[in-house]
């Protein structure tokens, strides 16, 4: 349920979108204008691209958070909690058919 609510989130958010192209096109743009040299055309894109990445994965992680805060408020237990408890009830089930 935490990675449909992220993804979700992250599909909505525009610059997670960044691509190598669209990178290019702006980098391309900005030298048109005269706020960029060819020079540092590859440097920018790579930088973009960087930066872009970097906030993906803090938005990632901080929607993973507020999930999982979310969750807990609800008590609504994790996949951990789960199949703890679900190996819990497994084994008890089998000590219960040994005894019959």
């Amino acid at each position: 349920m935490a990675d449909i609510i992220k993804n979700a989130v992250l599909a909505g958010i525009g610059l997670m979108s960044l691509t190598h192209e669209k990178a290019e096109e702006f980098a391309k743009e900005l030298i048109k204008r005269g706020e960029l040299s060819e020079n540092e055309k590859s440097k920018f894109v790579k930088d973009a691209l960087d930066q872009s990445e970097k906030t993906k994965t803090e938005i990632g992680e901080k929607i993973e958070k507020t999930v999982e805060t979310i969750m807990s408020k609800m008590n609504i237990p994790t996949r951990k909690e789960f199949d703890e408890l679900k190996s819990m009830v497994e084994e008890l089930s089998r000590k219960t058919n040994k005894t019959e």
